[in-house]
């Protein structure tokens, strides 16, 4: 037993430890007690009881809360998805514990001192688009985590009280290899800062807030060269020849970046300072910035590597011929709406497409012409043989969604929004996507039948969410009674109507219907 446990610490994959615990009794022991890290893609998915006593050994847990239209706006406050009984168990179950990764999750300052508290070998942190938390909470896992080694906070929404917490680090601490506070709002003490980044000579990612300035970023990355992924904060201002000299010279030594982020409020006069520094990027996140067409196709040609590239529809139809142009490495491209509220933004789904599918729905099917765009689509999932996730918006009938059906035989995630004709195209993604995971569907026209036409799916899947689709309340009970492991939620804020549901959540359970459900929340 012991030698299969050796065997199995080197498996990284989460499904290939899934297959092997399936294999026999002898198997499934090893695996158990060899896994040190467990990801939930869904905190409601199982209990906490679940998983300790299923796997004793973890020392680092990922856990995603809320679904991802949460980002939208479009769960209610007070949802749930709150970590502190997960803390509680895990206190008593894992005092070993050294890293937690949560997404979408309620973390209150309350938690974050059970955290210090419980776990005195505790590593790392990252919590992206989280919420409950303060700056109070930060100064103590500065106090007294000693061994930290990551702290990443993006995209989270919190109480900003001071920005001194940088500063109640210990002038003895030097572990910290990852440190992100890119989407926090309020100026830190820079002082604190830049003494944090000379003291860990380890750190290799660095991504500050837009209240970094120009000046302030080349000091930092004179400190610390070895950066791999940088997020820089403003990149406009004035600065004087001296300095936009030893601008060029901080980031011309910067040779190990593999990701670039940040570039708030992007000057053209200064892109050029990145050129050099670009040469390695695998990784360029460009959400941020709204760049023009212009200066993203003189910056790409300097980007020989990349491979991921993220960028705002601001660069418009001329800048992903420009990608395509220039980027032949290119595995993911992200287009995100410069007004992600903008109901009438068809450029706003982004999908993981490589170049040679993107540029020929830019080219071919022009979003200003009004025809809809399911020829457009159909040479995304036909060329993108690979493809698993994909978001789509806006001018698309039913025939858009029988190409997806059709081709995209790898799919694992789609994301919908303001699109559809009928039932039909939901029931084609339904039947024809054999590895849809996640189906996130807002404001189509997909009704009961669509809803009913996945019976047999659900359970392979790990959530649905529809919100403002034509779906009643007696179709989702009728599917919570013929598939009774699911949980069906049925979300609805307006009490003077009882036949409509206005948003549903589906998804697997072993844990059952959650205990912490408000009151606007009907789980059938």
């Amino acid at each position: 037993m012991k030698a299969l446990e050796h065997v199995f610490v080197t498996l990284k994959s989460h499904k290939d430890r899934s297959s092997v615990s399936l294999v026999c009794k002898d198997w499934y022991e090893a695996e158990r007690k060899s896994r040190t890290h467990v990801f939930i893609g869904n905190c409601y998915s199982v209990s906490p009881e679940i998983v300790i006593k299923r796997f004793p050994n973890i020392k680092s847990v990922t856990l995603k809360g809320k679904p991802r239209f949460s980002d939208f706006n479009l769960v209610p406050p007070n949802w749930g998805a709150d970590i502190h009984l997960w803390l509680v168990a895990f206190a008593s179950a894992y005092p070993f514990l050294e890293e937690l990764r949560l997404k979408r999750m309620v973390v209150t300052d309350e938690s974050l001192e059970l955290l210090v508290q419980s776990f005195p070998n505790f590593k790392a942190l990252s919590l992206v688009s989280c919420e409950g938390f303060s700056t109070d909470g930060l100064e103590l896992l500065a106090t007294h985590c000693k061994n930290l080694t990551e702290l990443d906070i993006q995209e989270n929404s919190f109480e900003d009280l001071e920005g001194s917490w940088l500063s109640y680090f210990p002038e003895s601490f030097t572990s910290l290899e990852v440190l992100n506070f890119a989407n926090t709002q309020s100026e830190v003490s820079f002082a604190a800062l830049e003494q944090l980044v000379a003291r860990c000579k380890s750190l290799k990612v660095l991504k500050v807030n837009k209240c970094v300035t120009l000046e302030q970023l080349q000091s930092l990355l004179v400190q610390a060269p070895q950066l791999t992924e940088l997020g820089t904060g403003l990149f406009s201002g004035d600065l004087t020849a001296q300095q936009h000299t030893e601008l060029t010279d901080a980031f011309d030594n910067c040779r190990n970046l593999q990701a670039l982020s940040g570039l708030w409020d992007a000057a053209s006069i200064y892109l050029p300072l990145l050129y050099p520094a670009c040469a390695n990027l695998s990784f360029l996140n460009l959400t941020d910035a709204a760049l023009q067409s212009e200066d993203l196709a003189n910056l790409l040609p300097n980007c020989p590597h990349l491979r991921r590239l993220w960028v705002v529809d601001t660069v418009e139809d001329e800048g992903l011929e420009a990608v395509g142009s220039t980027c032949p490495l290119l595995e993911e491209l992200r287009v995100f709406p410069s007004d992600p509220f903008d109901e009438d933004g068809i450029l706003g789904g982004g999908g993981g497409v490589t170049e040679a599918g993107f540029v020929a729905v830019s080219r071919g099917c022009h979003y200003l012409t009004n025809e809809p765009m399911d020829e457009g689509f159909e040479a995304v999932v036909k060329t993108c043989t690979k493809l698993r996730r994909l978001s789509v918006s806006g001018l698309l009938t039913d025939l858009a969604f029988e190409y997806i059906g059709k081709y995209a035989k790898n799919l694992e995630t789609l994301s919908v929004a303001f699109a559809g004709s009928s039932d039909r195209g939901m029931q084609c993604v339904l039947e024809g996507c054999p590895k849809l995971r996640k189906l996130e569907i807002r404001d189509c026209p997909f009704g009961d039948a669509a809803l009913l036409s996945g019976l047999e799916k659900y359970e392979s899947m790990r959530s649905l969410w529809m919100s403002a689709c034509n779906v009643t309340m007696t179709a989702c009970r009728l599917l919570a009674k013929e598939k009774p492991r699911l949980n069906v939620e049925v979300i609805n804020e307006e009490e003077n109507d009882d036949t409509q549901a206005e948003k549903v959540y589906v998804y697997r359970s072993v844990a059952g219907p959650r205990r912490d459900a408000p009151s606007f929340v009907i789980t059938l």
